[in-house]
């Protein structure tokens, strides 16, 4: 979860809209008008009649196996993302060549430093709670930056796999290659400025994007196992001088690997300009169905449409 800067968007059907991710959330702009989704086959067996009716701005679910579109709500509109920025980091570290995830990252003061208000010294973004001075591996900062959506975690790994001779010239790169893996992967409605979701103003892509995105990135062994773990308390802390810290377990706060069958990941994100996002997937028998949420009313109400996107999107063919 991180804090956004105000900046308003404009989707492509001329609605401004605005997101990012933080802890805590704003107002809601009004809903654009929904697109058409995906229609039942006529006559099938597996087929309904009734689309569900989402609060979200945005949403949209496909077959991650034929593309397919299952459903689609203004699929898009250019929206802020949240925290769901962090697929894209956590795509790039893995899409790293020979990437070595027993690899010990040093944590800086600039890591936890971040996540605190200079000025009330009180937590302002989501953390893993890093310790300063200690190393991690970076098998564990993946599963610190997507399960309670660690931004020192972000920033930790942002710094160690950007290229420069400054933290701030490696945090640029780092975004820089997420974007190009943005293009890479075709998302035309996708763009970073932050490794974490923190924005400055052009931090944004589509329900359709990100649904791509979350698949593409389901496909990395490593990524699929973290984002369907619900708590992770195997991760070690080393101490400079030997040893190591005892570390709190990570929560996931995707809430649909409790609730829903057969849902296994993929990441949550929230904010006063994002509002309440969910990116999705679930499986039932060999059917896949992956989606995303963006600008929902609600924390538990993204989960309750993503769960009514599911159980349509399972019903149709493709």
């Amino acid at each position: 979860m991180t804090i956004g800067h105000g900046t308003r968007i404009r989707t492509r059907a001329g609605v401004a809209l605005a997101t990012g991710a933080v802890l805590g959330a704003g107002g809601f702009a009004t809903a654009p008008a929904q697109a058409a989704p995906a229609r039942p086959t006529a006559g099938s067996a597996h087929s309904v009649t009734a689309v569900p009716q989402v609060s979200a701005q945005g949403a949209y679910a496909m077959n991650p196996a034929t593309g397919k579109q299952l459903f689609a709500k203004a699929p898009d509109g250019r929206l802020r993302t949240g925290s769901t920025t962090k697929i894209m980091t956590a795509l790039v570290v893995l899409s790293q060549r020979n990437v070595n995830l027993d690899r010990k990252v040093r944590i800086k003061k600039e890591y936890t430093d971040y996540v605190i208000d200079p000025v009330t010294h009180l937590q302002r973004y989501s953390s893993a709670n890093l310790i300063l001075g200690d190393s991690m591996k970076v098998r564990d900062l993946l599963y610190g930056l997507l399960l309670p959506s660690g931004c020192d975690a972000a920033f930790a790994l942002a710094d160690t796999y950007g290229s420069g001779s400054t933290t701030a010239q490696r945090t640029r790169s780092f975004i820089a290659r997420m974007n190009s893996k943005a293009h890479e992967l075709g998302l035309r409605d996708t763009h970073f400025d932050s490794f974490d979701g923190v924005s400055n103003g052009k931090n944004y892509s589509s329900p359709r994007d990100l649904a791509r995105l979350a698949g593409a990135a389901l496909r990395n062994t490593t990524f699929k196992k973290v984002v369907g773990t619900k708590v992770y308390d195997d991760m070690q802390s080393y101490r400079p001088g030997g040893g190591t810290h005892a570390m709190a377990a990570w929560k996931n706060s995707n809430k649909l690997l409790a609730s829903y069958r057969g849902a296994f990941g993929v990441k949550t994100g929230s904010g006063p300009e994002a509002k309440f996002c969910l990116v999705f997937a679930a499986t039932r028998g060999s059917r896949t169905v992956v989606g995303s949420i963006l600008a929902d009313t609600s924390a538990d109400q993204r989960f309750k449409d993503a769960a009514r996107i599911l159980d349509y999107g399972f019903t149709q063919r493709g």
